[in-house]
């Protein structure tokens, strides 16, 4: 008979393994890619779901009181903070001149109309 703090572990088992698995493919995604443009997302999509997860982990570990509240405002805040960060590395880079690799180009002025 399966208990429910029995569940509980293997789902927060489950959720860590999870987690770490797109931390690593993050991480192997930072060190293998070619430039910033590639970093950026290969640092902020796969992060995000995996810190998410191990966030997740904490809040179904300790429940809704104590330490599970901030883990559900580190998942609010992951979720507002990562996005904005990589938008704005990325139109960093472009203003100082970092160039795409291939035939990818920015929209110009002209474009947008």
């Amino acid at each position: 008979m399966v208990t429910v703090a029995l569940l509980r572990q293997w789902v927060v088992v489950g959720l860590i393994a999870v987690g770490c698995f797109f931390l690593l493919v993050g991480t192997v995604g930072l060190i293998r890619l070619p430039n910033v443009y590639n970093r950026m997302h290969a640092t902020s999509k796969p992060t995000t779901l995996g810190t998410a997860s191990v966030f997740l982990a904490g809040f179904v570990h300790f429940g809704p009181g104590g330490a599970g509240l901030p883990s559900l405002i580190g998942i609010v805040f992951l979720f507002l903070t990562v996005p904005t960060g990589a938008h704005m590395i990325a139109r960093s880079a472009q203003r100082i001149g970092v160039p795409f690799l291939g035939s990818v180009t920015w929209p110009t002025e002209d474009e947008e109309e």
